[in-house]
């Protein structure tokens, strides 16, 4: 979990994962080193102007003020172009920081040895709240609340010193009435925290709802039910939107207490230089030079507390990506070793695999062998972990108990990518990419044609390219947008089946198939199966029941129909 409860002004770790904010602070800080100075500068020429004005006639002259007047405006010109300056590079040195962090985090996402698939599946939505729309808010913490934090370092303790040399009575009603405005915005921060942690919960939960309507539109149509979520969005969207005036409504409060509270205090200092002056306590340039400094001091601790709530968004989504980054998601894979099997021949033994997740052990103390030439089948209710076996077995994920052997080695010793070259695997949601049919037929590698065309007959492939309006050139997007549940079905166990591979792996290969296409299909698979490939399918229909050599039983017992033999 993100650690936020005790979250310093400037986390280093963005320095550890970010090169490009490291130079930004450096220009940061040389930028406020200007600012400084040129606030000074100024201070001290007005303060002459006006105190020569006033108290030497002779000095009233423009001639007389020419230098005071060059030396303010070239102040001036200094500070307005370095501030513009600045605030450019500081969107733009935003803009690659949040790159580089979103980079980091979807390299840890998609790495295997750091995060699995099953718990990627777990944190999707999350993830991808936190990598859009939540780094995006990082952008103001970068551009505005981390400039005003460094000001806040070198401007306002740089005045003080000046204001002291100045005005001692000054500067210790400025010390004194300080620690003020942080006190207000810690008091005012521990609101906003709550509340933004609500705020993105409710973003999380509508962009997680949202994704998983428009991927569910096509089949919500197919039933006639596409408009029953539009009740369910309406109330989270109504929850969003509360949340976020929360959010503005605290923001908006406490830009005006701090704006008073600043004013409060610079009127005191500007009463007791008044009173001073007409008592003849001190010269007018003294009070001049420290009524223009007082509102200085104030000025970047009042940025901070206004830039602080719009950066609060982007600092909890980095906590959450620092935590991704520095501890991956639990349930990755440990870096595998560099062994590698002959597959075609050996014999997989599941021995005591079980795997933990959130509702219990799926599977559990599961013990079966697959031997080469045979087909297996791997059943159980839903949630028993069929899936997860297949993934087990893959070197996917690491199971908490038990191994995987092939022949005598453990699948966790194994090279992955050696392993995977071995194997043709139909997952249960199967890959498919933008592009034409022929692309996502060939996307793991050149197929034999002898072997394609028998496969596709198997499959009904032939049958559904002749009804596709270009054939295999027909295309297709992400996910197989573009053609039917059963088309994007028989398009994957099409490529699965027409590999040469020792090893096939598929998951519910005939959902989505009416019974004449499922019996072809089964008839393919105990072809592979009697020419010596080691057959593994995850079913539970009858069909699948009656032709398998092997079930294993990931959860209760079921009619074994005939087969050789039942492992649980």
């Amino acid at each position: 979990m993100p650690r936020t409860d005790r979250r310093p002004p400037v986390d280093r770790r963005l320095f550890r994962y970010s090169p490009t904010a490291r130079v930004f602070v450096a220009v940061t800080s040389l930028a406020a080193v200007m600012r400084a100075a040129t606030v000074i500068v100024m201070a001290v020429m007005v303060a002459s102007v006006l105190g020569e004005l006033i108290t030497e006639p002779p000095a009233r002259s423009l001639d007389a003020q020419a230098w005071h007047l060059w030396v303010l405006g070239t102040a001036v010109v200094i500070r307005v172009a370095a501030t513009i300056a600045h605030d450019h590079y500081a969107h733009r040195a935003a803009d690659t920081v949040i790159t580089e962090l979103r980079t980091s985090a979807v390299g840890v996402l998609t790495d295997p040895a750091r995060t699995s698939s099953r718990a990627l599946l777990r944190r999707r939505d999350r993830a991808v709240t936190v990598l859009t729309r939540g780094l995006d808010g990082l952008a103001p913490y970068l551009s505005s609340y981390l400039p005003a934090l460094v000001l806040t370092v070198v401007v306002t303790p740089t005045i003080i010193v000046v204001l002291a040399l100045t005005d001692l009575t000054s500067a210790l009603i400025v010390v004194v009435t300080l620690p003020l405005i942080p006190a207000f915005m810690i008091l005012v921060g521990l609101m906003t925290r709550d509340r933004t942690r609500a705020r993105m919960d409710a973003m999380s939960r509508l962009s997680s709802q949202v994704l998983d309507l428009v991927a569910g539109i096509p089949t919500l149509r197919a039933f006639g039910r596409a408009a029953e979520p539009a009740v369910r969005i309406g109330r989270l969207g109504q929850s969003h939107r509360r949340t976020t005036m929360r959010v503005l409504r605290v923001a908006f409060l406490s830009g005006a207490v701090l704006e008073l509270l600043a004013t409060l205090c610079v009127a005191l200092v500007a009463v007791s230089i008044g009173l001073r002056l007409v008592y003849d306590d001190m010269s007018l340039y003294a009070g001049v030079l420290a009524l223009v400094l007082a509102p200085e001091v104030y000025l970047p601790l009042r940025a901070v507390g206004a830039q602080f709530h719009n950066s609060q968004d982007g600092l909890l989504a980095a906590d959450e990506v620092f935590a991704l980054v520095e501890d991956g998601i639990d349930g990755a894979v440990p870096l595998p070793a560099t062994r590698a099997v002959t597959v075609a021949g050996a014999v997989i033994r599941f021995r005591g695999v079980g795997v933990r997740g959130r509702d219990g052990w799926a599977p559990d103390d599961l013990t079966a062998d697959c031997p080469p030439g045979s087909l297996t089948l791997i059943t159980g209710p839903n949630g028993s972990g069929k899936s997860t076996v297949l993934q087990v077995l893959l070197g996917l994920i690491s199971p908490d108990a038990g191994e995987v052997r092939i022949g005598d080695v453990s699948v966790t010793e194994l090279d992955r990518d050696a392993l995977w070259a071995q194997t043709a695997w139909l997952p249960q949601q199967p890959v498919l990419v933008p592009g034409t049919v022929a692309d996502n037929l060939a996307l793991l590698g050149p197929l034999d044609p002898a072997a394609a065309i028998t496969a596709s007959a198997a499959t009904g492939l032939d049958t559904v390219l002749g009804e596709l309006p270009a054939g295999e050139r027909t295309l297709i997007g992400a996910g197989g947008v573009g053609i039917s549940a059963g088309q994007r079905q028989r398009l994957a166990l099409t490529r699965t089946l027409a590999s040469t591979a020792p090893l096939v792996v598929l998951d519910e290969p005939t959902a989505h198939l009416d019974a004449e296409s499922e019996a072809a299909v089964i008839r393919e698979l105990r072809s592979r199966a009697d020419d010596g490939a080691t057959v593994i399918v995850v079913g539970h229909r009858p069909a699948l029941l009656d032709a398998a050599d092997v079930l294993v039983a990931t959860g209760e017992p079921v009619e074994a129909r005939g087969v050789a033999g039942v492992a649980r």
